[in-house]
C-alpha cells in the first residue's frame, strides 16, 4: 500500500509540476511529498524528477515511468468501479439481440422489465449471426454451440421441433407413420427471414443422404402464421415445442412422428467477458436462465 501511495503521489506531482500543488490535493505538507518521492526514487534506483526552486520537470526515466503509473491508476480505478457496480442495482441501457421467436421471448422480457424498471431494454430481433462485440451488444440469445472465446456463455435450456397437425386434418388425410409418408401430406414450411432458407425438419430419415420429399402447402417466414394455419387444419407443421405446448395440452394439435425425431436445440445467453460484472447484464442472464425454459443451465 505504501508503494501504491508513492506511485499515485508521483503522478500528482508530475502532472501538476509542483510538490506544493500535489501536497494540497493529498492533504500533506510539501516537505512530506518531497520525501515520499525521494524514497520512491531511492527504491527504484533512478531519478524521476528534476527539481529546482521554481519548478519540477520529468527526467527521461520519469516520463517513461509516468506512462506506466497512469496505466496502473486506470486499471485500479476500473477494478474499483467493477466491484462497486457488482453490488449496485441494475440500471441503464441494455442492448440485446434475440432470435425471432417472440412467442417464447416476449413474456419473459415483459416480466424482466417489470422486475427491473430502471433497465432500459434496447431489443433487436433477428435470425442472423451477429458480432456481439463489434455491434455493441451487451448480450445475445441464440441457439447452437458457443464458439467465440471472447464471450461468456450460459445454457438457458433445450427445445425440440415437433411435427404437429390438427385432429381434423389427420381425420381427413390420415396420420403419417414414417417420414417417407410426408410426401403425400400438405406441409407448412418455415423460411428463415434473414437467409431465405427453408428450415429442415429434424427427422432421422433425413440422415445419410435420404431425400425427404415434402409437399409445401404454404411457406412463411413467421412462426405464428404457421401455427395458426396448422391449428386451422391446413397441414402438418414442424414447430418448436414451446410454441405448440398449450395447443397440444388442450388437444387442438396432435404430435406425430415423435419416434423419428430425436434432435434438440439449446438456447444460450452470450455476453462480452469485459461486461461480466455489470449488474444489468448479470440480472438479464440470470433472469433468462430462470424463466425462459424450465431446464435452464448454470453459468460457464
Amino acid at each position: 500500500m505504501d508503494s501504491f501511495a508513492g506511485l499515485s503521489l508521483f503522478v500528482l506531482v508530475a502532472e501538476a509540476r509542483s510538490f506544493a500543488a500535489a501536497a494540497r490535493q493529498r492533504g500533506i505538507t510539501p516537505s512530506a511529498a518531497s520525501k515520499t518521492i525521494a524514497r520512491l526514487e531511492e527504491r527504484l534506483g533512478a531519478r524521476l524528477l528534476n527539481r529546482n526552486t521554481r519548478s519540477v520537470s520529468l527526467t527521461a526515466e520519469g516520463e517513461q515511468f509516468l506512462e506506466r503509473c497512469r496505466r496502473i491508476m486506470t486499471e485500479v480505478a476500473a477494478a474499483e468501479r467493477e466491484l462497486t457496480d457488482a453490488h449496485a442495482a441494475p440500471s441503464g441501457r441494455l442492448k440485446v439481440s434475440l432470435p425471432l421467436v417472440s412467442g417464447l421471448m416476449l413474456p419473459v422480457l415483459s416480466a424482466f422489465a417489470r422486475r427491473f424498471p430502471a433497465v432500459e431494454l434496447d431489443l433487436h430481433f433477428s435470425d442472423r449471426l451477429v458480432d456481439v462485440i463489434e455491434e455493441g451488444f451487451d448480450a445475445v440469445v441464440r441457439t447452437g454451440s458457443p464458439a467465440d472465446s471472447r464471450l461468456h456463455a450460459r445454457n438457458l435450456g433445450s427445445t425440440r421441433l415437433l411435427c404437429v397437425g390438427a385432429p381434423a386434418y389427420f381425420s381427413n388425410r390420415g396420420t403419417p407413420q414414417h417420414p417417407d409418408e410426408l410426401g403425400g401430406h400438405a406441409c407448412l414450411l418455415h423460411r428463415f427471414p434473414g437467409t431465405g432458407l427453408i428450415e429442415r425438419w429434424p427427422l432421422q430419415a433425413d440422415i445419410g443422404g435420404h431425400d425427404m420429399r415434402l409437399t409445401p402447402a404454404m411457406t412463411a417466414n413467421h412462426l405464428e402464421t404457421i401455427l395458426h394455419m396448422s391449428l386451422d387444419g391446413h397441414g402438418i407443421a414442424c414447430l418448436p415445442d414451446f410454441a405448440v405446448r398449450d395447443a397440444l395440452d388442450r388437444g387442438a394439435l396432435v404430435s406425430v412422428l415423435d419416434t423419428w425425431n430425436t434432435e434438440q436445440s439449446t438456447f444460450w445467453a452470450l455476453w462480452p467477458s469485459h461486461r461480466h460484472q455489470q449488474p444489468r447484464v448479470r440480472a438479464f442472464v440470470d433472469f433468462m436462465a430462470d424463466h425462459l425454459l424450465p431446464q435452464g443451465g448454470r453459468c460457464n
